[in-house]
């Protein structure tokens, strides 16, 4: 089987998922209205071509009181009509520099559309088209979890902990907001080495959540010892040997979470990459396990892959270690170039991918109605110090 056709094959195995109860008879004996994911018959059975026909003539009555935003790891047909894309850092920039529009309907994941929400201006209304669009790796860390830990830490450490706590901006807005009262900040894959760097200037140690490979490959690039981390798993915390002793001689601690995404990436895959295509440019995201980033050729976000890509010269040839809408949009704006996913057989991002052309034309179209559906608001406490972090992740990333 080719790689489109396992896409497809991915794509398709989810499509029941992403539009719910599609079948009416399915519908008629669940209570649909309870669902955060719930969408109208009249939308979710569109074909194609009557959903880009409504959603382009929403767009044109709307004109500039709208902007869309879209993730690199969004599907091509929700991209098409993205007036910006990037990654979560870019679009975050985006999200505070455009104050004109009336509405930024941001298809991506519920904590992008939290950053939007929060960097905005007060006249601004916030959209996720679908609010069941989340990320698996934001909810392996909860303010609940993330307090008790600071807890634990800090009572362990005493006064002279001088712990920086600094979340992944995959993260909810209220641990942005902790970390803003903790003296803390926000960091996104393209910035969190010059992040890092700050917070250790502030403090003795770092506190990474809630991605340990993001933390831990930083923290490395940074020139910390592997024997100066300590993994802090929410679910055991300090579960293993030694804890205290650990903790005392730790400068960075990582929080236990991943990207599932990412996780599925290994160094076979690169050891067959390199057998199969001698002279292969390996690349991969710093949310792989370290082994992975060590062994390829190259590593970074999601727009310095697309940058080293796109500066390659003609003929090169590239294995790309990240989410597969992101490599495929890649290889198809680069023909004169070999580009393709280490792991072939990588479903789209899950939570990502519900994002569906049916979710948008059915916001668009209330939006021309003077209705505002989906709107993701946060509450005035939590987005003053989440604004704090995530305002001085932009001033140190200027």
């Amino acid at each position: 089987m080719t790689t489109t056709a396992i896409q497809t094959e991915c794509a398709e195995s989810q499509e029941t998922r992403i539009l719910p109860l599609l079948n009416p008879r399915t519908r008629a004996r669940r209570d649909v209205s309870k669902r955060i994911d719930n969408i109208p018959l009249l939308y979710a059975e569109m074909e194609g071509e009557e959903l880009d026909r409504r959603i382009t003539a929403a767009r044109e009555t709307l004109g500039d009181r709208v902007i869309v935003l879209g993730h690199h790891y969004q599907r091509d047909e929700i991209i098409r009509y993205a007036d910006y894309r990037g990654d979560s850092y870019k679009l975050a920039q985006i999200a505070a520099a455009r104050k004109e529009a009336e509405y930024i309907l941001f298809c991506g994941v519920h904590f992008m559309a939290e950053s939007a929400d929060i960097l905005s201006g007060a006249h601004q209304k916030v959209i996720l088209p679908n609010p069941a669009a989340g990320c698996s790796m934001a909810d392996m860390a909860n303010i609940a979890e993330v307090e008790e830990c600071w807890e634990i830490l800090t009572g362990m450490l005493g006064d002279d902990a001088g712990i920086i706590p600094v979340t992944y901006i995959n993260s909810a807005a209220n641990l942005k907001a902790f970390c803003g009262e903790h003296g803390g900040v926000v960091c996104t894959s393209s910035n969190a080495p010059k992040i890092v760097d700050w917070a250790f200037k502030q403090g003795k140690r770092v506190l990474f959540f809630p991605d340990e490979h993001l933390g831990r490959n930083t923290a490395l690039h940074y020139g910390v010892p592997s024997e100066q981390m300590v993994v802090y798993d929410p679910k055991n915390p300090l579960d293993f040997d030694d804890a205290e002793e650990q903790i005392e001689h730790s400068r960075i601690i990582l929080w236990k979470g991943y990207c599932s995404t990412h996780m599925r990436f290994s160094v076979e895959q690169i050891a067959k990459a390199r057998v199969d295509y001698p002279g292969i440019n390996v690349i991969v995201h710093p949310e792989c396990r370290h082994e992975v980033v060590e062994a390829a050729d190259y590593y970074g976000s999601t727009e310095y892959i697309i940058q080293q890509i796109e500066q390659a010269p003609a003929g090169s040839q590239w294995a790309v270690g990240t989410e597969i809408n992101l490599v495929h949009r890649i290889a198809q704006a680069h023909p004169d170039k070999f580009i393709f996913c280490l792991d072939p057989i990588v479903c789209p991002c899950s939570t990502m991918y519900r994002i569906h052309p049916a979710y948008l034309a059915w916001v668009l179209e209330a939006m021309v109605d003077g209705e505002v559906l989906n709107q993701v608001s946060v509450d005035d406490e939590t987005a003053y110090w989440a604004r704090v972090a995530l305002e001085r992740m932009l001033t140190l990333s200027a």
